[in-house]
This record gives structure tokens, C-alpha cells and sequence, in this order.
């Protein structure tokens, strides 16, 4: 059985110093917790927790894809890799976003679930390849870019691996969910 507790403990001021300190305040009230413990763990590491930020938002919100796109990839994502601090962090940042009860519903049965559009179609399949295979194949890689400019292709294959990574990140550490 894989043991739940964290491996590291969530910092505080002493562990995360004064600037990771006030950043990670300010992440948890927008998250709407006391403690969001992703960023008080990952916070322990200086000056490479705000590097790791800056890449991140620039990714999500700060990409080109709309929003909704970004929560459909990231809770897929999160969904694969049965990463419960994902799932549940997105579920409430997808709602902002559009994503229904529904719509989750079918994310949780993938890109061969009726009613999705072409295109979400396309960039599920997308996210499936690439979390389970790490490469996508020819024709995945056609059907999204009938949807999707050169940049926007690039950010999807970023995108999809930084919460792929992020998962792994939150596993390994055990970082647990926020309450």
C-alpha cells in the first residue's frame, strides 16, 4: 500500500522565506484555501519555485488557448494520472472556466464520449497520446492542427506535459489535497 502522508511537510515562513512566503499566501486565497499545500511544499525551494511559477502561469492562464481549453486538458490530465490534488483545484478553476458537471462527466470518459465538437475532440485525443504514449502519431497530430495555429500546437504539447509532470510531482511528494 502507498503510504498518503507527505513527504515533505508544507512550509512556512521559516522554510519558505519571506518573498515564497507572501506568494504563497496570496496563491492560497485565490485558490480559496488556508493552505494550498502544492505551493507551500514546492515553495521550500527558493528561487526555483518562482521559476517554476513564472513558467506555469504562462502556460495557464497566461497561454494563447482559451481557458476552457487549458481546464479540459489539465483535469484530462489530471483524471489519467488519478492525481486527486489536480482534479480537485481544477474542477473549481474550471468552472470559472465553463466546465459543467457534464462536461466533467464526459472527461472522465475520455475523447470517445458523445457530444464533444471536433475540436475538443481532437485535443483530448491529443492529451490521451501524449500522457500514455509521450508522442502523438500522425494523424492525431493532423486532426489538431485543423484546429489549432503552430503556436497554439506547441502550447498544447507544453501544457499537457507540465500538469503530466505536476502530477508525477504532487505523487511523489504525496503533497495532499487542500482542505
Amino acid at each position: 500500500m502507498v503510504s498518503t502522508k507527505p513527504r515533505i511537510a508544507p512550509g512556512r515562513l521559516r522554510e519558505l522565506g519571506p518573498v515564497n512566503w507572501v506568494v504563497w499566501q496570496a496563491l492560497s486565497r485565490a485558490a480559496g484555501t488556508e493552505d494550498a499545500h502544492l505551493f507551500s511544499t514546492l515553495g521550500r525551494t527558493g528561487g526555483l519555485f518562482r521559476g517554476w511559477l513564472h513558467f506555469s502561469g504562462r502556460l495557464m492562464p497566461g497561454g494563447k488557448l482559451r481557458r476552457y481549453e487549458s481546464e479540459l486538458v489539465i483535469l484530462r490530465v489530471a483524471h489519467l494520472r488519478q492525481c486527486e490534488y489536480e482534479t480537485d483545484h481544477h474542477i473549481r478553476l474550471g468552472r470559472r472556466a465553463g466546465v459543467t458537471a457534464e462536461i466533467l462527466d464526459r472527461l472522465r470518459e475520455g475523447p470517445a464520449a458523445a457530444g464533444w465538437s471536433a475540436q475538443e475532440r481532437a485535443l483530448l485525443t491529443a492529451v490521451d497520446q501524449l500522457v500514455t504514449t509521450r508522442d502523438l502519431d500522425d494523424a492525431t497530430w493532423q486532426s489538431l492542427a485543423d484546429h489549432y495555429d503552430e503556436r497554439r500546437l506547441i502550447e498544447i504539447v507544453l501544457l499537457t506535459n507540465q500538469y503530466e509532470g505536476l502530477a508525477s510531482t504532487i505523487t511523489a511528494l504525496r503533497i495532499q489535497t487542500d482542505h
